[in-house]
Order: structure tokens, then C-alpha cells, then sequence
């Protein structure tokens, strides 16, 4: 595939990790863990949704088309998205945890449950939180550490990786921690920091589901998430960010 006519390459995200181009109506990702890369490209052929087009790979880039649409939100700022577009993010999410799972697993209780106990006493050896806003919350995150019915999850369903157009969801992208989970994680990944728009998703997921284990899981993810934003240059206390989706848990 030859680009012409390309006025600039943007950066999408980039770490010592992975990194993500965007090169007109490409997104070029390369990673370092081509494991990754396997699990991304087979989630969106196994997805019931709609996903991105594989446009090629040749390790370690992986050619993406960009999905039409806006994504849903961006963590830290207001969504301009309306409860219906929110609703059907939700229909799409019921649609994928619906559909047979994926030949490979995800992470075990036991693993996640030992990350977070040693992000825990990180944050606390470390000065990064207070050690009430941690020991707080980690209580909050002991009812997502219960037995769950494995189906197929995205893993990182943040909404700036749901795209709309009006009230149609037209895409959802980077799928590399997709996998056996938790189906309240993905829905709670999806409404971290916008909790006023949960009645909206839950309404559009169509059934009823433990409002409480969400809210586990915001407490969870945000604590596992902190050490690694600051690692890797991103900043967990903006406004409207993990750190405040903590304390807003006092």
C-alpha cells in the first residue's frame, strides 16, 4: 500500500511499549510484543461488532483503516455524545460478551487479585496516594474479586476507543487485552470517570447487572492503573482521571 499525498504523521500514543501513527486515513501501530498483535487481529476477526480493517501486517507495524465517527469520550472531559449513542455502545458490548469466546484465556482471579495487592503497597511505600484513599478503595475493589462467567471482553474498553456517528456505534478499536473477563469490567472500563452516564449504557446492555461490582472495578482499574501512567509519562491526576475516580470513592 503506498500513501501519497500524506501532509502529516500524527502521534497517537507513544511509550517504550508500543506506539500508534496516524498517516491520514491509517493508523500504523507497532508494538514490541507481536503477542499482542496476534490476540488484536483475531479479536476483530472473531467480533460480532464492527472493528477496524486490517489493511496489512508486516512485524513489528500493523496497518490499520481509521473507523468513521468520533469516539464516544476522552477520559477527564465532559462527553458531547448523546444517552442514545451511550445506550448503543452498551447493545454492542451485550453483542460481543453474546458471542463464543475466544480460543485464548484471559487473567485469572488469583492474578489480578496479586497485581492489585502489589500495586497497593506501592503506592503506599512509594508516597504516590495517600494510604487512606488506597486502603479505601481497595476495599471498594473487593467485590470485583468474586467468581464470574467467563465471556468474550474487549479488556480495555476506555470510550475514547468507542467511535459513533449520532447514535450508531460505527467501530471499536485496539483489541490487543481481548480475552476471557469479567463482563461487568468491560462496562465499567467504558464508563470510568463518566459515571453519570451508566443508566445509559446498562439500559442499552439490556439486562440487569450488580451497579456495585462496577463501581469495584473503577476502584480496581484506577489502582492498578496509576503506577503505570506515571511510568510511562501520562498523568493519573488530571482532572476527571484515575486519581479522582478514586477519591470520589471516599
Amino acid at each position: 500500500m503506498i500513501m501519497t499525498d500524506v501532509e502529516e504523521v500524527e502521534v497517537v500514543v507513544a511509550h517504550n511499549e508500543r506506539a500508534t501513527l496516524r498517516v491520514g486515513d491509517v493508523f500504523l501501530k507497532i508494538d514490541a510484543d507481536q503477542t499482542r498483535t496476534d490476540v488484536e487481529v483475531e479479536a476483530m476477526a472473531m467480533a460480532p461488532i464492527p472493528t477496524p480493517e486490517v489493511l496489512w501486517r508486516k512485524p513489528p507495524a500493523l496497518a490499520l483503516a481509521a473507523v468513521p465517527g468520533t469516539a464516544l469520550g476522552r477520559l477527564g472531559e465532559p462527553s458531547t455524545a448523546s444517552p442514545a449513542a451511550w445506550a448503543a455502545a452498551g447493545a454492542a458490548v451485550r453483542m460481543l460478551h453474546d458471542a463464543p469466546l475466544p480460543p485464548w484465556p484471559g487473567r485469572s482471579l488469583n492474578e489480578i487479585a496479586s497485581q492489585l495487592d502489589s500495586e497497593c503497597e506501592w503506592l503506599i511505600a512509594n508516597d504516590v496516594l495517600p494510604t487512606d484513599l488506597v486502603t479505601r478503595n481497595r476495599q471498594v475493589a473487593e467485590a470485583a474479586l468474586r467468581p464470574w462467567t467467563p465471556v468474550f471482553t474487549h479488556g480495555d474498553l476506555q470510550i475514547s476507543h468507542v467511535f459513533v456517528d449520532g447514535d450508531k456505534v460505527t467501530g471499536v478499536i485496539d483489541w490487543s487485552e481481548a480475552g476471557h473477563g469479567d463482563a461487568l469490567y468491560d462496562l465499567a472500563i467504558l464508563t470510568l470517570g463518566h459515571e453519570e452516564h451508566l443508566g445509559d449504557v446498562v439500559a442499552g446492555y439490556g439486562t440487569d447487572v450488580d451497579l456495585d461490582v462496577i463501581r469495584a472495578w473503577w476502584s480496581l482499574r484506577s489502582l492498578l492503573a496509576v503506577r503505570w501512567l506515571v511510568e510511562h509519562g501520562f498523568d493519573p491526576s488530571s482532572p476527571g482521571c484515575e486519581i479522582d475516580v478514586l477519591k470520589s470513592r471516599m
